[in-house]
């Protein structure tokens, strides 16, 4: 028989998309909760408890009353909401962070699944800090844009009835305290939280995140191809990796920057584009907010910690 595995939370937007992900598989037995005992204390303990995987689809108290509602030894956790993304004793479940993060997550009993928002300018940053290009305490900037279904039903269904008179760019956040901040700070390795500006756009899913690197400030000026050598390195390091990065060329746009373009894929592209005469570079990242950026990196984790193919029930 499967690993039993358990969404807490499997009418939301993630839930249901992991689920969809996870059809048909037969090295697993999803556990169910009835509709009408979704929120009993009682039969969720039961459910959390029989299960070899428990993944927490909630809001943050919830998903910490599911966690405290564990009384084994056995149950390892995959947590998708914001709980536990800096908490020491968690794994962070970003697989290509590092060199040896695919088997920090397997070997975990508990994960905390990564925002969609902070893995673009994390897996492009990061290598950037640790190869000295950057400094820690560099003033970065990110701005971003995601599909609606990133705010979860609420958003949806607001942008659904808005029909044609529903924003096509709105930014928010604009009290620079949005809460992906704390984890993008720390595992890009930045000393000082970055001014991240996201927004939503008039469509359902993808998204674009893009870090903007004014270099003239520093005192050695790393050129267009110094950073994207840099980040290929990293990504060279990696085995069973979903991010790819694309050739270093001069554009003046293209294409491949849709937000929409990887949608239902667990795939994330990177691109580096320079002016080595201004000193300006420009990382983008991009990917499926419900996809790479949420239930597509969750059912990752799973795979990593049954020890199975990592791109069992993937699109990539």
């Amino acid at each position: 028989m499967g690993a039993k595995i358990f969404i807490d939370g499997e009418a939301g937007t993630t839930g249901l998309q992991i689920r969809d992900r996870l059809a048909g598989r037969s090295d697993i037995e999803i556990l169910s909760i009835p509709q009408d005992k979704r929120k009993d204390i009682d039969t969720r303990a039961e459910l959390l408890n029989a299960a070899d995987v428990a993944i927490l689809c909630l809001p943050d108290d919830a998903a910490r009353e599911s966690v405290s509602l564990i009384s084994n030894g056995t149950t390892r956790v995959i947590d998708a909401s914001t709980a536990y993304r800096v908490d020491p004793n968690w794994v962070y479940g970003f697989a290509e962070m590092d060199k040896g993060q695919s088997q920090a997550i397997a070997e975990a009993r508990r994960v905390s699944n990564p925002g969609c928002y902070p893995q673009g300018p994390i897996i492009m940053v990061r290598p950037l800090i640790e190869a000295g290009l950057l400094p820690p305490s560099f003033a970065l900037t990110v701005n971003a844009i995601s599909g609606y279904s990133g705010g979860g039903r609420q958003m949806i269904a607001e942008y659904e009835a808005a029909g044609d008179n529903a924003s096509h760019f709105m930014p928010y956040g604009l009290t620079f305290n949005h809460k992906h901040v704390p984890e993008m700070t720390a595992y890009t390795k930045l000393t000082g939280a970055p001014l991240f500006v996201p927004s939503v756009g008039d469509y359902a899913q993808g998204m674009v995140t893009c870090v903007p690197l004014q270099l003239g400030m520093l005192g050695t000026v790393p050129t267009g191809e110094d950073v994207h050598a840099a980040i290929g390195g990293h990504l060279a390091g990696l085995t069973d990796s979903f991010v790819s990065l694309a050739s270093y060329e001069a554009l003046a746009k293209s294409p491949e920057l849709d937000p929409q373009r990887y949608n239902n894929t667990n795939k994330m592209v990177l691109h580096v584009f320079a002016n080595d005469a201004q000193a300006q570079v420009l990382l983008v990242a991009v990917y499926d907010n419900l996809g790479k950026g949420a239930s597509g990196a969750a059912v990752q984790n799973l795979n990593l910690m049954l020890g199975v193919d990592v791109h069992t029930g993937l699109a990539d």
